[in-house]
């Protein structure tokens, strides 16, 4: 093997293993409305699976509410033992679980991978007084509840950023006056029809209005500038502010070890093709692909991060 190179190798072995599973169907429920980013996610796995031959049928389904546990409960209800049966979700509701103290947790499914990172930016309607971070900040400080921010699920990703950028600019956190909801094509029209005041969530969901101009960005939770967005950090303002979004795919509850190895094996093949990583540039997505065993322990690990977190904010007690 000193002939090999790493990366030939490790490319080589993926499609080795890929070779051996049989995964002939997949049905992914997206526990979220159309046009949010768990569904973005469900149909770029579904057309990327099926553009690269991996997967011949595959459908995507839509199961909105509760910060994806309505989903959830659903998804581990109908789908014990049924090696077909696979859920996106993420940060988002790891933390939704913890504030809606949801009956149904991580732990009642199969996980499978890691996916994706997202940086979380914060906008407002193109005829907003509210340009800058400092401007956000000074009306957060004159009038809080005055302030409304559409994001999603409470507990969330977009939440936690919400608060933490209100912890930052000095006014309490558990105060502000968040309005969730259930799927981004929802917290976009509330945005551009002025009834909020600004919206939160990945950009990948805000893109295709931020460059027709109808959207302007204050900030992203990035601690430097990224290629795909000519705006500024939270950082580079003067706001601490660093948060990025994971995404994942899970299987059901009871299956197999080896109907597990064939899913992993399939997903892992299409975490390494080109077609899967030329949509998350397009995107603004980052492969953050880790599996398995590893992806396990880096879950429980931001289950109990994510506990303190909601906390320190005041979003739970």
């Amino acid at each position: 093997m000193k002939n090999f190179g790493i990366a030939a190798f490790v490319a080589a072995s993926v499609m080795a293993s890929a070779a051996v599973a049989q995964v002939s169907e997949l049905r992914i429920m997206a526990p979220a409305g159309p046009g949010g980013g768990w569904d973005q996610t469900a149909r770029t796995i579904q057309s990327t699976l099926q553009s690269e031959g991996l997967v011949p049928n595959i459908q995507v389904e839509n199961v909105a509410g509760a910060g994806g546990t309505i989903g959830l409960q659903q998804f581990v209800n109908r789908s014990t033992g049924d090696a077909a049966a696979t859920i996106v979700g993420g940060y988002v509701m790891v933390g939704a679980i913890i504030a809606n103290e949801s009956n149904v947790t991580l732990s009642d499914i199969t996980p499978l991978a890691r996916l994706t990172g997202e940086y979380v930016v914060v906008v407002a309607n193109a005829d907003s007084p509210i340009n800058t971070a400092e401007d956000l900040a000074n009306a957060l400080r004159n009038d809080i509840g005055g302030v409304t921010w559409a994001g999603g699920s409470a507990g969330g990703v977009d939440h936690i950023a919400a608060g933490k950028f209100a912890q930052v600019a000095g006014v309490a956190p558990e105060q502000i006056n968040y309005i969730p909801y259930s799927g981004g094509g929802e917290a976009l029209a509330a945005i551009l029809g002025g009834q909020v005041s600004v919206g939160v969530s990945g950009f990948s969901e805000f893109s295709s209005q931020i460059e027709a101009g109808a959207l302007k960005v204050i900030g992203i939770t990035a601690p430097e500038r990224q290629a795909y967005l000519d705006a500024p950090t939270f950082v580079e303002q003067g706001f601490d502010v660093d948060v990025q979004n994971w995404r994942m795919i899970a299987a059901a509850p009871g299956i197999s070890d080896a109907e597990r190895a064939a899913l992993l094996d399939v997903i892992g093949t299409m975490a390494a093709s080109d077609k899967w990583n030329a949509e998350l540039e397009t995107k603004g997505w980052v492969n953050t692909y880790l599996a398995g065993d590893d992806f396990a322990a880096y879950l429980a690990e931001q289950i109990t991060a994510t506990t303190a977190i909601l906390a320190d904010l005041g979003i739970t007690e």
